[in-house]
């Protein structure tokens, strides 16, 4: 298996390439939630770069439910216009596109002015950032059915729109995620309790989604490998999600891992637990190949060929890069023009506070996207301190244009 061998899904259609450009969250939207000038641009850029799958970052399938301003929500309230040309953006040069579809449940801050739901009313623990997420409200049986209908009905939008795919977002510690803890997830309900409860919700908008879809349309699912919290979500707990999944047609399965609460991965501000967790997700993938029915790829820190070649040698079908294809959205065409050698890198982040460090790290990823958005070249040795500054600003402004589109939504 070479890196530049097709990969054939369960439902029949093809993904050109095993490499993947991973979802990064972009916050490139327009003010009323759709795909902008600048998303088209650094997708168009991805495009050209030659991995054979793009990945968006989080799509919302709910206004008022959002990971951060400055993100793209496709309901029934927006025009497809804007997506048909983000869709064709991306899959102008033969690459599959999928939207990575979300809710984020108690991971929305409380700046953004919304109510807050979650399987339980567990509060994110983040020390003494916990301030900055509000108490969730429990989700009753009738905001649950409406929520998978919100899942399946996005997934419908974004096939229409033109996209070959949607992957739903399991992972992270976001919604979905929320009800497979056992952590966040203390309903005494058929939605809680046993893992079987507890993986009710995936299962029934991966069911949802497929129906209102068409078979060639490709159906992933990304799924934490674990939370690395104790008592939470675990290894063992996601192969038998996965053997679940074997029961329907799901066409990929990416594995990562971590929430809000318990990062697994941080770029270079990581330190070395974090670097075992990144081996472990490609262990842990190739457990999990071993058993799974559709392809499995996994994402983390992949910045060299070497690394991907390592990846599908494991039996794991495709290797997803996000952080190297924002510095060098190139790299896969590049590697198959025989620069083998070539790798995409930001510098590491020394500062002894790793919770700056590690936001440093992420406002220095979204600084090489917007550049890229911009048409500009990115820039890797920017400044962290400049790029976190500017990334605070550029969120207070976008938090102010969010309260009043969703204020104006109201009037």
């Amino acid at each position: 298996m070479t890196p530049f061998q097709p990969l054939h899904l369960p439902n029949g259609s093809v993904i050109p390439n095993r490499i993947a450009k991973a979802a990064m969250e972009e916050n490139l939207a327009n003010q009323d939630q759709t795909p902008s000038d600048r998303l088209l641009r650094l997708y168009q850029a991805w495009a050209e770069g030659g991995a054979g799958l793009l990945l968006t970052g989080n799509v919302m399938v709910d206004p008022s439910a959002m990971t951060g301003p400055g993100g793209v929500m496709l309901d029934d309230s927006q025009p497809l216009q804007r997506f048909r040309q983000w869709a064709a953006a991306g899959r102008a040069q033969g690459a599959q596109f999928w939207m990575q579809i979300n809710h984020p449940g108690r991971q929305m801050q409380a700046n953004l002015g919304q109510p807050t739901v979650a399987p339980s009313a567990v509060a994110l623990d983040m020390g003494g950032l916990s301030k900055l997420f509000p108490q969730p409200k429990p989700l009753d049986e009738s905001e649950i059915s409406a929520l998978i209908q919100r899942f399946a009905r996005t997934a419908a939008l974004a096939e229409q729109a033109g996209f070959s795919g949607v992957q739903i977002h399991a992972a992270h510690g976001y919604l979905l995620s929320q009800f497979l803890s056992p952590l966040t997830n203390r309903r005494q309900d058929r939605w809680g309790g046993s893992l079987e409860n507890r993986a009710r919700l995936l299962l029934e908008v991966v069911k949802a989604v497929r129906e209102v879809v068409t078979p060639g349309f490709s159906v992933a699912v990304k799924l934490n490998s674990a939370d690395f919290q104790r008592g939470g979500f675990e290894p063992a707990d996601a192969r038998q999600v996965v053997l679940w999944l074997n029961e329907l047609p799901v066409d990929l399965v990416e594995l990562s891992g971590g929430s809000y609460e318990a990062p697994a991965m941080q770029g270079d501000a990581r330190d070395g637990r974090t670097l075992a967790r990144e081996a472990y997700f490609l262990e842990f993938a190739r457990e999990i190949a071993a058993i799974a029915r559709m392809p499995v790829m996994v994402t983390g820190g992949i910045r060299r060929l070497p690394v991907v070649e390592q990846v599908l040698a494991s039996g794991v079908a495709m290797a997803g890069i996000a952080t190297a294809l924002a510095v060098d959205p190139n790299l896969p065409r590049r590697w198959q023009a025989g620069e083998t050698k070539a790798l995409a890198e930001l510098p590491p982040i020394r500062w002894k506070r790793k919770a700056f460090a590690a936001l440093a790290y992420m406002a220095l990823v979204k600084l090489q996207m917007r550049r890229l958005a911009a048409g500009s070249k990115p820039k890797a040795k920017a400044s962290p301190l400049r790029a976190l500054l500017l990334e605070q600003w550029c969120t207070l402004r976008r938090v102010k244009q969010y309260k009043r589109m969703m204020n104006s939504r109201l009037d």
